[in-house]
């Protein structure tokens, strides 16, 4: 029976180390665990026409988009790549995503626009393939501590902290998520005052059981 590869997905709050992490998740599966076929995506992506709208957003704080539109741009951008991605799963490939799903409807919550509740938030990603891992790496640095910010429209500590509690709030709901429990397709990771190879030995652990067993069979795909 033919066998799928594996979607693990690295989220987090912006200067988490989240690209970083994820070039060395790739590494790991390359260099140590000798797996050829592996590919990394990161959204949103901003190199197609969508990416390229979403991109002036982000970086020109006067492009008037409403909240409601650049939320669906988004989504859109997801669902650009989706059936690329499936068609590398089916063909055995472990595929590492740098965002997705999650980030979106985080940060479009953290606004607190009227009517842009997670329900409505998550309906326009139903039907995207649902990771079979999420790492989320989180900061418990508070906005005294925390340097480094750049100058896009969302990075600002504030909203950030915003979108953090909005993260959980997600996890909750699509997840079943509680910090006593055990859950093996979500991993929290603290990154405080972690070094980038502690963090990255602390993702491994996380994705020791995920990359260690069989691939899942062609098709046995679980969606938002």
């Amino acid at each position: 029976m033919a066998q799928r590869g594996k979607l693990i997905l690295l989220e987090g709050l912006d200067r988490t180390g989240k690209t970083t992490q994820c070039e060395r998740l790739v590494d790991i599966l390359k260099e140590t665990m000798k797996i050829e076929k592996v590919k990394q995506f990161k959204f949103p992506n901003r190199e197609n026409e969508i990416g390229k709208l979403i991109n002036g957003y982000l970086t020109n704080s006067s492009n008037s988009l409403s909240d409601q539109a650049i939320h669906l741009l988004f989504s859109a951008n997801r669902w650009e790549s989706i059936n690329e991605i499936k068609n590398l799963l089916n063909e055995g490939y472990y595929v590492i995503l740098d965002r997705y799903v999650y980030s979106g409807v985080a940060y479009s919550l953290a606004k607190e626009v009227e009517g842009m509740d997670i329900d409505w938030c998550l309906n326009c990603d139903k039907g995207l393939i649902k990771p079979d891992l999420t790492i989320f790496l989180t900061n418990d640095k508070t906005n005294k501590d925390r340097e480094g910010f750049g100058d896009e429209r969302y990075e600002k500590i504030a909203f950030q902290l915003k979108v953090k509690e909005k993260f959980f709030e997600i996890f909750t709901k699509i997840d079943n998520y509680n910090q006593e429990t055990q859950h093996s397709s979500l991993a929290i990771v603290n990154v405080t005052n972690k070094t980038i190879e502690e963090v990255t030995d602390l993702i491994a652990n996380a994705s020791k059981n995920i990359l260690t067993n069989k691939q899942y069979d062609v098709n046995s795909f679980s969606y938002f």
